[in-house]
């Protein structure tokens, strides 16, 4: 379901994205709107990244967090927390998500970004610190737009949030420092980033909004009803999930527009390889996820939580080591910039390919009855 509450589709319905309301079938327009509106006016507007950067706490943007917290809060107050444990239980899901996040991810990154800029160190670093910074936040948003499994995102991003507290340092180190000189790619980078920071990243980003839907479902269901909250509490707060997105996104982009602005061939370098990742990240993982026999669902939420990167952390990360007007900080800016219209654009294709996941799996049980 959407977080507009889209009705449920069938294998006779004519087309998914019609059965989507106004706001989200014409979602890809309203977002690149909105980051056309956000590089417009930090560009335009003398001083306004500077006034909009000294609001933070900690080195967190205040306003980034705000329509973060907007966004994700309707779609965690969505989750079924009763249902968690059956999403625990499947071996099969949890443990392709670890590998997929934290083995197979950081590897292709590494990979790419040597291949595509092995004359530009500052930025193949910041690709790196991507990578490495795997998405706990706007992956919740994507997946419910993919009529993903909303209880299996909850866990594989609380998941995700354990291992980047634990790893992130370490992972840093090994593809920045150590496997460069093991490999004689010269000498590597030190990434000075406290656990502190990273766990105080995950607990603004996603243990705000989760303990607030954790809260919203156990209340909302207790003074009206499970049926009630869900056919009326929960459409009237759906649509803020949205807004939160496109709030989000014009302030990011506000952030970071003059920069992103005054480097278009270095923004189309950086590019390219992230073009890349995506797909292979994406495409992979979702065929993985149909050849080990995981359902529609459950394939798209592993699929999206791979794919997916938090650049709010990789852009802090790059930004507190090396300086807010450095190629590693840029390469993190330009994440969001590829990341939000390709992963956009890959909810319809899920959405299409939801289709084909029910015809597949209606004519194997037809065959076995035969």
């Amino acid at each position: 379901m959407t977080p507009t509450e889209a009705p449920a589709t069938t294998t006779e319905d004519p087309s998914v994205v019609a059965k989507l309301s106004t706001l989200d079938r014409f979602l890809a327009v309203w977002i690149l709107a909105a980051m056309a509106l956000g590089l417009g006016l930090g560009r335009l507007i003398p001083g306004l990244n500077d006034a909009l950067a000294k609001v933070e706490i900690g080195g967190i943007s205040l306003p980034i967090a705000v329509g973060l917290l907007i966004m994700m809060y309707p779609v965690l107050a969505k989750v079924r927390y009763d249902k968690l444990d059956a999403v625990t239980g499947d071996r099969r899901l949890m443990a392709a998500s670890l590998v997929i996040n934290w083995i197979v991810g950081p590897a292709i990154m590494f990979a790419l970004a040597w291949i595509f800029l092995p004359d530009l160190p500052e930025y193949r670093t910041g690709l790196i610190i991507v990578g490495l910074a795997r998405c706990i936040a706007m992956v919740i948003i994507w997946n419910d737009l993919a009529c993903g499994d909303r209880e299996a995102a909850a866990v594989l991003v609380a998941l995700n949030s354990v291992f980047q507290v634990l790893a992130f340092g370490l992972l840093g180190w090994f593809y920045l420092d150590l496997l460069p000189g093991w490999l004689g790619l010269g000498d590597g980078e030190h990434l000075d980033i406290s656990m502190w920071k990273i766990a105080l990243n995950v607990v603004i980003f996603l243990g705000v909004p989760l303990l607030a839907g954790f809260l919203t479902r156990r209340i909302g269901e207790k003074k009206l009803g499970r049926e009630r909250y869900e056919s009326n509490f929960l459409p009237k707060i759906g649509p803020w999930a949205l807004y939160g997105l496109l709030f989000t996104i014009v302030i990011l982009f506000a952030l970071q527009g003059k920069t992103i602005t005054s480097q278009p061939l270095d923004v189309v370098r950086i590019a390219l390889p992230l073009l890349v990742y995506f797909a292979v990240m994406w495409f992979g993982t979702f065929a993985l996820g149909k050849v080990i026999g995981l359902a529609y669902d459950r394939t798209a939420t592993l699929a999206f939580t791979a794919a997916g990167n938090n650049f709010e952390l990789a852009i802090a990360v790059a930004i507190a080591t090396f300086g807010v007007t450095s190629g590693q900080a840029l390469s993190g800016v330009v994440g969001p910039l590829i990341e939000v219209p390709v992963l956009v654009a890959l909810v319809y294709v899920s959405l299409a390919w939801r289709r084909k996941f029910s015809a597949d799996r209606q004519l194997t049980s037809t065959s076995h009855e035969s």
